[in-house]
């Protein structure tokens, strides 16, 4: 019994993984966003999904920012201006 719920387990988060998306754009009136889900995932999950990777919403400026901003800013100060994720 315990091999089957392994089993099941894993063909569960293969199949999670499998239907992650590469990238996702975000409508803004300031600028569409392009946020590349395959780029940040070779960083890791945990910088941005805390426990099991699931969606995240960042529906709206507080959330995005809350989310990105933070990390872009300690990355390269050039990542942190407004063009640099809203294109237009």
């Amino acid at each position: 019994m315990k091999k089957l719920v392994i089993a099941l387990m894993l063909v569960t988060f293969a199949a999670t993984a499998a239907f992650a998306v590469d990238s996702v754009t975000y409508e803004n009136k300031k600028g569409n966003i392009t946020f590349d889900h395959k780029k940040h995932a070779e960083m890791g999950c945990d910088k941005c999904h805390e426990g099991t990777p699931a969606k995240i919403d960042v529906k709206g400026m507080k959330p995005g920012h809350a989310l990105c901003k933070d990390c872009h800013s300690n990355t390269d100060k050039a990542m942190a201006k407004c063009d640099y994720c809203h294109k237009k």
